[in-house]
């Protein structure tokens, strides 16, 4: 079985300036290819898993998401780091518009995008570890059995209710990648 290294998209691997969904507005979080590359350099695959709320509210489409996240992707191979997935949800239960309004099960805090990641990879998630900047992340990541957690906390509220290494910096998080 392989081992993944999930990261959430805003907050995590870019900064988060709310509903990113064009290259030009896209800023990498300083820290992120050292990072993922150490990750990679110990075998683990990197996987993102993350919510876009922005296309259940009708702020991009999914064509607008896939564009970004085929950009993403290159810049990260221009930094020889290979992403080998990325899951998304386009869903919101209370907000979302049409199709997209649904309570869903892929959803964080909801597992299902680990669970899916974990079978479609061959990933066995006790070896996993999760990178998340929300409680909602550290749930998710919990509730598909990783027990590794890395929690960058700063900028949302912190209820410490889910056991995690809370880092303040995505840099820190290579101290507990092994």
């Amino acid at each position: 079985m392989n081992k993944a290294l999930f990261l959430d998209r805003d907050g995590i691997i870019n900064i988060d300036h709310g509903y990113v969904y064009q290259a030009e507005k896209f800023e990498f979080n300083q820290g992120i290819f050292a990072v993922c590359r150490h990750a990679q350099e110990l075998g683990y695959q990197l996987i993102v898993i993350t919510n876009q709320a922005g296309i259940a509210r009708g702020m991009y489409s999914e064509q607008d998401f896939l564009a970004l996240t085929e950009w993403m992707t290159a810049q990260f191979i221009k930094e020889k780091v290979i992403i080998t997935d990325v899951f998304f949800c386009p869903h919101h239960p209370t907000k979302g518009q049409g199709i997209y309004k649904i309570a869903c099960n892929c959803r964080k805090p909801e597992p299902g995008m680990i669970n899916s990641a974990a079978a479609k990879h061959n990933i066995c998630l006790q070896q996993s570890i999760f990178i998340g900047d929300k409680g909602s992340d550290m749930q998710a990541a919990k509730n598909a059995g990783i027990e590794n957690r890395i929690y960058l906390h700063g900028k949302y509220s912190d209820d410490e209710s889910v056991t995690a290494h809370r880092i303040t910096n995505i840099c820190s998080a290579i101290n507990h990648i092994r």
